[in-house]
């Protein structure tokens, strides 16, 4: 699973959520970057907001896949009072709440994110059974599922994400993060 390229938000360090905001020339560019350093899947599943729908359209032309799924629970969380803001905004009007990891009212609860994305990713395993998918989604829910999971939820760069694995019985299971486009630190590779 692999956060979309490059958005207008994500340049002026506003926090999207939900908010159905494009790719930057250098996102599209970041897309097409990462369509010539990934290799092949049964699959490619995509959150429906446009930046992160591009950069699958992008992947998925350069791979010659006409059909890929677009599904709404690969959305990014919803958050509420803090979409649009920069952190600096955030942190004048929530003190200390990026710190500690509260979220404000109307923000969309954790065990919201990891149902909609297990059943989603449950989903698509069972749609490629014994394959592989490449899932088009967001940074604030892969770092969700993993938090949730128990393993590192580093912050990730665009292209950046996450392997998971879905069993035979159903059970995610999170792997290593991945970066396809930058670079990890040996921190974060773990």
């Amino acid at each position: 699973m692999l956060r979309h390229g490059q958005s207008e938000w994500n340049v002026q360090g506003r926090w999207q959520g939900q908010a159905d905001i494009a790719l930057t020339p250098e996102g599209i560019k970041q897309a097409q970057q990462a369509a010539l350093k990934l290799g092949s899947f049964d699959l490619i599943a995509t959150s429906s907001l446009q930046r992160a729908l591009r950069t699958a359209e992008i992947i998925a032309e350069h791979k010659r896949i006409a059909d890929f799924h677009i599904d709404d629970r690969l959305k990014e969380s919803h958050i509420g009072p803090w979409q649009g803001l920069t952190y600096a905004e955030i942190e004048a009007g929530w003190p200390g709440f990026l710190d500690s990891r509260r979220q404000p009212e109307d923000f969309e609860p954790n065990i919201s994110v990891v149902q909609r994305m297990t059943d989603a990713l449950i989903d698509i395993a069972d749609k490629c059974r014994g394959g592989q998918a490449l899932v088009i989604s967001h940074s604030g829910v892969i770092r969700t599922l993993r938090r949730e999971l128990k393993v590192s939820d580093n912050r990730l760069e665009n292209l950046g994400g996450s392997w998971f694995e879905v069993d035979a019985e159903n059970t995610l299971r999170a792997g290593r993060i991945v970066a396809v486009i930058g670079e990890l630190n040996s921190s974060e590779s773990l």
